[in-house]
Parts: C-alpha cells; sequence; structure tokens
C-alpha cells in the first residue's frame, strides 16, 4: 500500500512582511479595531493557524495598562513607549476614541508619542476619529484626510487647511493614511497588507470574514443615497444634503448636481415633506447643530461654520426660531441632565 504524503507547511519567513504597532485610544470603538485586527489575523498565516508570521503585531499602551473601549471591553497592551523601538515596526496605527473631543483632548498624552513614531520614518495610520488627534499634533499638514461623513464638517470647521477628501473611506497620502472607521479598516487593511504581502495573501480569510471583495477607496455607500422609498431624486438630494451642511451650496446648485431643475426639486419637496427644498436643509442643519450644542463644548461660532451659517449670532436666531429656544439654554439643559 502506498504512502500519502501531505505538502510540509511554508516555511516561516525571516521576519514578517510588515509589522505593525497598534495603538488603541482610550473609549476606541470595537468595530474598527477587530476588524483591523482579524484581518491581520487571516493574513499572518497559512490556513486559520492565527500565528505572526507573515505580518505581526504589538499592542502599544502609554502607561502599561488595559486599555477599555467605548463598550467597555479591556484589551491587554504589550509595551510603553519608554520601552518600544520603533525602528522594529513599519507602522503605527492609532484607532481613535468614541468621540472626537476625547481624541483631540487626548493630544497632550498621545503627541509626544506620535512624533516620536514619525521621527522614526514610521508612517502613521489613522483609523476614525484619531484623525483628528493627529490634525492636533499638527502631523498632517499638507496631507489629504479621509474621514467618517458625520464629521466632515466638524474637521473642516476645526482645521480648515487640511484637505478632506469626503469621498474616501479610506486615504494613502504619502507617509499617512486615514480610514473613515467601521468595516472600511477592513478594506484599508487588504490594500496595506497588499503593498508587503501581495494581493493574494492580504485577501486571505475575507470569505471567512463574509466578506465579498474589497472595497476601492471611492466605493459609494449606497447607505448614504437615503431611502429608495422616496425616488431617485429625492433619495440623491438629502444624501447630498447631508453629506453637505457646511458648504455654501444653493438649491439651484444642488438641483443642478442631481440633473433636475429648482422647481422640480421642490415641488418633490413639498409633496413628500410638505416643505422647500430650503426647509429641509434648513431643518437637517439645525438638527446637526443641536445634537452638537447638547453634546459637545465647542464655541457656537465654530459650530455655526460647521452647518454653514457665518456667524453664532445666525445660529442663535435660526435656533430660537426653529426650536423656540437659544443655544445657550440647550446647552445648560444638557449640562443639568444627569447621564
Amino acid at each position: 500500500m502506498g504512502l500519502t504524503t501531505h505538502p510540509s507547511p511554508a516555511p516561516a519567513p525571516e521576519r514578517p512582511d510588515v509589522r505593525l504597532l497598534l495603538l488603541p485610544l482610550p473609549e476606541f470603538t470595537l468595530l474598527p479595531f477587530g476588524a483591523f485586527l482579524d484581518k491581520l489575523r487571516f493574513s499572518a498565516d497559512d490556513a486559520d493557524l492565527s500565528r505572526q508570521r507573515h505580518c505581526a503585531w504589538t499592542l502599544l499602551g502609554v502607561d502599561g495598562q488595559s486599555v477599555t473601549s467605548s463598550s467597555g471591553v479591556r484589551v491587554e497592551t504589550d509595551t510603553t513607549p519608554a520601552d518600544v523601538d520603533f525602528r522594529a515596526f513599519d507602522y503605527l496605527v492609532v484607532f481613535g476614541s468614541r468621540t472626537v473631543e476625547k481624541s483631540m483632548a487626548l493630544a497632550g498624552t498621545y503627541a509626544p508619542v506620535l512624533r516620536a513614531a514619525s521621527r522614526h520614518g514610521l508612517p502613521l495610520v489613522a483609523i476614525d476619529n484619531a484623525s483628528f488627534l493627529l490634525a492636533r499634533a499638527g502631523l498632517l499638514r499638507g496631507h489629504e484626510v479621509a474621514l467618517h461623513w458625520r464629521h466632515v464638517a466638524e474637521f473642516r470647521s476645526a482645521f480648515p487647511r487640511i484637505a478632506v477628501r469626503s469621498e474616501l473611506i479610506y486615504c494613502f497620502d504619502r507617509d499617512r493614511i486615514t480610514c473613515a472607521g467601521g468595516t472600511a479598516a477592513i478594506d484599508m487593511a487588504v490594500e496595506l497588507l497588499a503593498r508587503h504581502c501581495g494581493r493574494a495573501r492580504a485577501c486571505k480569510g475575507l470569505a471567512d470574514m463574509l466578506v465579498d471583495e474589497p472595497r476601492h477607496p471611492a466605493h459609494p455607500l449606497r447607505s448614504m443615497e437615503g431611502d429608495p422609498s422616496l425616488g431617485r431624486h429625492l433619495s440623491r438630494a438629502i444624501a447630498l444634503m447631508r453629506s453637505s451642511l457646511g458648504e455654501p451650496m444653493g438649491i439651484p446648485e444642488l438641483a443642478r448636481r442631481i440633473g433636475i431643475g429648482r422647481r422640480h426639486l421642490d415641488r418633490l419637496f413639498r409633496e413628500r415633506f410638505g416643505v422647500s427644498a430650503h426647509e429641509h436643509w434648513t431643518r437637517m442643519r439645525l438638527e446637526h447643530a443641536q445634537w452638537r450644542v447638547q453634546h459637545s463644548h465647542h464655541s457656537l461660532a465654530a459650530i455655526a461654520g460647521e452647518v454653514g451659517l457665518a456667524s453664532a449670532a445666525s445660529l442663535g436666531r435660526l435656533m430660537r426660531q426653529h426650536l423656540g429656544q437659544s443655544p445657550g439654554a440647550l446647552r445648560a439643559q444638557r449640562a443639568s441632565t444627569p447621564d
């Protein structure tokens, strides 16, 4: 009887093709963290053995303690800035906090770590709100940034000199990589790994993750198109309004982008919502501003800029007119409400 032989496992490389230092900020969100890390795991080894052979990662914590996510799950860290040798890595990947304010408030503690990594030649990767931390640290000057659509207006208001690619879910710009967060962390991880491990290994495990294929950075999100029951023109108009809250674009330009006349657009809005397109857009802007007033400490002038208004006075006038309350009263009401 003949002997059946099995191919030997591929020999381990002398060193991984790519080595990543992962830095989760306090209150980091688990979805992009887990998505990115699991994509690394599938590509790191043959079969599903989860050894760090072709790519390797180390978790960095500023104080050597575990880091708690926004959902309360804790992850243990492997090293600290005092002990780490940045030269042993190819990237520093930062996972943002749950809120923009939290990410930016950490600049005093984390900016020195980011600058040290940059001085050692490590490209910096910012996922989700981590882009705000890098911008506050002065590490995104001259670079283009991909952001979650909810934070585009806020980022442009806070950092008007940094170019935002609002149509991208991730962006590779020389030694800076930014990602909108969520499941886009998988797509960005595939592109990063492909540059070091090859496309086949980079895509390994996607079927196990129930992902059909990696998305292009300019992949249009169908979920951003709104409710399909609204019809093509209304759905597209609302999607554009949502993504352009702070842009100096009027209804005529909005109608032109959709490919219909302004009167036609107004008629569609009145038939469905009982208000003109301009009134509907104003409501959307006020809803965003109201949330920001109640859930942030940013100045009213900054929030006004996020929704395309010239001043805090304009914001106050619109809020009193449509909501019956001033921004100051809304903020005081929120402050007096226990979490």
